[in-house]
């Protein structure tokens, strides 16, 4: 028995717990790999599972049961509970909060957490997947007419076909709305967007163009635009992979800045994601005396129109304190996230 994704008690096979690993998604499986994707994740895992258990009980007899009891604990456990204490402890004065790789069940929780939905209206795609810890969403204080907010993420999708039919975007990766301030505040108008871009960056740049030029057409002239996006942007690209100086040179070119200005520091990183060697992503992990090697980059933007908005003061945090330890690796026993926390002062022109 277990809670689904609606947090009603269900009682399924462990066999249907198994998402499909979709060729849209990961280009570089076939499509027979991923009609047999499931069962071969089944088989994967339990040969992986056997390796582990018996390389542990060899060197350490049961005394990583204990240490797997802790971690399990703070990363899995009180995983939402922690980042639900952060957001509202830190970044409730906000304005907009924009989210990714968020699930349905942390997305309700958030809204329950103390006096969260008091001080904001929670905004989500109409086609958020409910099964997949993937998606965008936005939350948007008081100062916004909850009523005036419309999805238009439909609009820079049909815009995305047109110039890269095959980028790798799934449902629940990108949501795009419209909305106003309260006439209180001064009914300005934003166009506002979160996007979390897939592992090697290469939609980040086709949805930047979609979004501009939605937005060029139909709303630069009585609306400001403010896009957050995990990019995954990296400093040393392989040929495989976005990187940040060109993803810089590209924003500019549409007449957009960052929070970073138009030339972001590619050492200024927003992730330090070194994986040990027990986890089943082999390819992402290293030794403890490597970890520099590990996942170092500057993946994560907030991208502006720079004729009606200019950037202020932004803060990185990867302790829920407002405050960025370089040279750590997370997420850690008391910050839950692998990309830390990004913060900056929009000013408007």
């Amino acid at each position: 028995n277990m809670k689904g994704k609606d947090g009603t008690l269900q009682t399924k096979k462990i066999s249907k717990l198994f998402p499909k690993i979709a060729k849209a998604k990961y280009p570089a499986i076939s499509e027979d790999e991923e009609s047999v994707s499931i069962p071969l994740q089944v088989l994967c895992l339990a040969i992986f599972d056997s390796i582990l258990l018996h390389m542990l009980l060899e060197v350490s007899g049961n005394d990583w049961i204990e240490i797997k009891k802790q971690l399990c604990t703070q990363l899995n456990k009180n995983k939402t509970p922690r980042t639900c204490e952060i957001l509202n402890s830190q970044y409730s004065n906000s304005d907009i909060i924009a989210l990714q790789e968020c699930g349905a069940v942390f997305f309700d929780q958030l809204q329950k957490y103390e006096q969260m939905s008091e001080k904001f209206s929670f905004h989500a795609p109409a086609n958020l997947d409910r099964s997949r810890d993937q998606n965008s969403v936005l939350l948007l204080s008081k100062k916004f007419d909850s009523s005036s907010v419309v999805e238009i993420t439909d609009d820079v999708l049909s815009e995305l076909g047109k110039r890269e039919k095959k980028a790798p975007i799934v449902a629940g990766d990108l949501f795009v709305i419209v909305a106003s301030e309260t006439e209180e505040e001064g009914a300005r108008k934003f166009l506002i967007a979160s996007f979390h871009g897939d592992t090697n960056g290469l939609a980040t740049i086709p949805v930047v163009e979609a979004i501009n030029t939605v937005y060029q057409d139909k709303y630069s002239s009585t609306h400001s635009l403010i896009f957050c996006l995990d990019a995954n942007t990296y400093e040393k690209p392989t040929s495989s992979q976005q990187g940040v100086v060109e993803f810089a040179e590209n924003y500019v070119s549409l007449g957009l800045s960052s929070c970073f200005g138009d030339k972001p520091n590619p050492s200024n990183y927003t992730t330090f994601n070194a994986r040990t060697y027990l986890q089943a992503q082999l390819n992402k992990a290293c030794k403890s005396s490597e970890k520099t090697k590990g996942d170092i980059n500057p993946k994560d933007f907030i991208l502006f129109d720079k004729k009606t908005m200019s950037a202020g003061k932004w803060i990185k945090d990867n302790t829920g304190n407002k405050e960025y330890k370089e040279n750590i690796v997370f997420p850690t026993l008391t910050f839950p996230s692998d990309h830390g926390v990004l913060s900056a002062v929009l000013n408007h022109q």
